[in-house]
């Protein structure tokens, strides 16, 4: 396929040199091994006036990832396991601006290019609080198919703010989201099986709140077609453009925590072109247009589904069918 002027996507497979890949052209490759690209969609997100919980999408290709390094400017910070993708930064201070980094490690030990640079500013401690947010209620879910859950709550109250919320399973944290959040879909999970969920809010003098009465959700058995994780709102034109036709695509990304940077395009049934935006991608409609050849006349069904940050495709949208004509 051919690149159509559009939004700042890229085509995968591409070239070292591309906008994506730019800063894995320096990276010096040991023998045996290959350097993992870097981490897409990384975000980071004050949880107090001392932490801070840095999300990144895992890297993409099949180069096998043994970890991940979190960088705070230039220091290392965290060191987290291949299968893992986000991880909170402590022992931060408070009104500060940090500037955080993350770079996938191979099984060979390569280090893969740093990420696109994310910045996030720690809120004020205040003076001697140490009063806790209130309990968070009515902690609800709904299981979405056999690898994803949606949870929401009602919000915790504080004498100040609430900062962020921490979503546990089993006791322990697996997930956090800001404090003006009351809800989060946990992906990742293993069909047909029972967890566990609670939430508790947390200021900005990293007081916590009891926890929420826990949810108990099952996750369907076996596969399933993932809808609740597919995009949605998928229209499909046709255009000439030059003796020649293009499909033009716009959709909804999925309702997930964290950044979709990379999508699936099928057409009639086949994979057409896998892209990689290549910059912010928006968080409401987005576009692309593609090249699909000079016929008039010719029907295509079209659907796209998208690569979820934990790494897994989530579900293919409604087909569309376009036609190319004169």
């Amino acid at each position: 396929m051919r690149r159509v002027p559009g939004p700042a996507l890229v085509l995968v497979p591409t070239l070292c040199c591309s906008l994506l890949l730019t800063a894995g052209c320096a990276t010096e490759e040991r023998p045996g091994g290959r350097p993992p690209p870097a981490p897409p969609g990384v975000t980071a997100d004050a949880g107090s006036a001392t932490s801070v919980h840095v999300m990144w999408n895992l890297a993409p290709g099949d180069t096998e990832i043994a970890g991940y390094e979190v960088y705070r400017g230039r220091d290392m910070v965290k060191d987290v396991p291949g299968d893992e993708h986000m991880v909170d930064v402590t022992r931060l201070r408070p009104s500060t601006t940090y500037v955080f980094t993350v770079r996938a490690r191979g099984a060979s030990g390569d280090l893969g290019p740093p990420s696109a640079e994310v910045r996030v500013t720690t809120p004020a401690a205040g003076t001697a609080d140490r009063r806790a947010p209130s309990r968070p209620g009515r902690l609800e879910g709904k299981v979405l198919g056999s690898r994803a859950v949606q949870l929401s709550w009602e919000p915790s109250t504080d004498d100040r703010d609430v900062v962020s919320y921490d979503i546990l399973q089993g006791g322990s944290k697996i997930h956090g989201v800001g404090g003006e959040q009351t809800a989060a879909v946990v992906t990742g999970l293993r069909p047909g099986t029972r967890y566990s969920f609670t939430v508790r809010s947390r200021d900005a003098a990293d007081n916590l709140s009891p926890v929420s009465a826990p949810v108990r959700l099952t996750t369907a058995p076996g596969a399933d077609d993932g809808r609740a994780t597919a995009p949605t709102g998928l229209r499909a034109t046709a255009r000439r453009d030059d003796q020649a036709y293009s499909v033009e695509l716009s959709w909804l990304p999925p309702p997930v925590d964290g950044v979709v940077t990379e999508y699936e395009i099928q057409l009639d049934g086949r994979t057409a072109t896998t892209l990689v935006w290549g910059g912010t991608p928006p968080r409401g409609r987005a576009t692309y247009r593609f090249h699909v050849g000079r016929e008039t006349g010719v029907t295509y069904r079209v659907r796209i589904r998208a690569k979820l940050p934990d790494g897994t495709w989530g579900g293919f949208s409604a087909e569309r069918t376009v036609t190319t004509d004169g």
